[in-house]
């Protein structure tokens, strides 16, 4: 007979040994010297300096195995989007002629950006424009669902504003880019159902985003701190983000 209390705990052990490896492999990889653009939608300007310098964050608050293979995942799905648009008559470019990743270097190399895809044709039925950014995301159940209802500037603003800047700064590798909408998707991760949604080039929000990193790269070259997103440690903002006690605490 099955001992179901055997086999929870060997889930357990295996899990720890997978996540040990993730672990290990993250920690062996080379830590970000610049401004990743993809940031520049998050609510607090403090927050994105400790993470341009590098801070250790506050015991307890490094990702956990589960986050990892959330991030993992996130990967596989997106290699499948690609995929299924690619079978549905969709030319979309995920690597330069050289093999290399789209993206760009900003700021003497401070700031960079790095997109998911250029789509350069689709099914003429469509009436779509091109060149058009591709950005894709994979959401939980309630997170899919929030943004199929609200829109993808409204529910998930971080990835608006990283299309936006993404869109001005590859105006200038890929001509056209800022003149088209770019296409969004997002993939279930509970139901594998698909949104997909048209957003056009926000320019103000773009130069925003831009003066926004502006800002950071300034504070942190002059070792000033940048206000709170927040005036109480307990707000959400603050209440999950990996340097609160390093922020709060009074330290540097």
């Amino acid at each position: 007979m099955l001992d179901f209390n055997s086999s929870n705990n060997l889930s357990e052990r295996i899990t720890a040994f997978i996540d040990e490896g993730l672990a290990k492999d993250r920690n062996a990889q080379t830590p970000r010297d610049y401004l990743g653009a993809s940031r520049l939608g998050v609510a607090c300007d403090r927050a994105l300096q400790y993470e341009y310098l590098n801070a250790p964050v506050d015991t307890g608050r490094e990702f956990s195995g589960k986050t990892l293979r959330i991030f993992e995942a996130g990967h596989v799905f997106e290699e499948l989007a690609i995929k299924w648009l690619r079978d549905a008559g969709f030319t979309l470019l995920t690597e330069t002629a050289t093999r290399g990743q789209f993206g760009f270097t900003a700021a003497g190399g401070q700031l960079k950006g790095h997109i998911d895809g250029v789509i350069t044709a689709a099914p003429a039925e469509l009436s779509l424009t091109f060149p058009m950014l591709w950005e894709c995301k994979s959401l939980n159940n309630k997170s899919w669902n929030d943004t199929v209802k609200k829109g993808v500037t409204i529910s998930k603003p971080v990835y608006a504003t990283q299309m936006a800047i993404y869109q001005a700064y590859m105006e200038t590798d890929i001509p056209g880019i800022s003149e088209h909408p770019a296409l969004f998707t997002a993939i279930n991760k509970d139901t594998a159902e698909l949104y997909f949604e048209l957003v056009p080039f926000n320019a103000e929000l773009a130069q925003k985003a831009s003066d926004r990193a502006v800002r950071i790269l300034n504070a942190c070259g002059a070792h000033e701190l940048l206000p709170r997103a927040a005036a109480d440690p307990c707000h959400f903002t603050c209440k999950f983000c990996a340097w609160q006690e390093r922020c709060w605490g009074g330290r540097a």
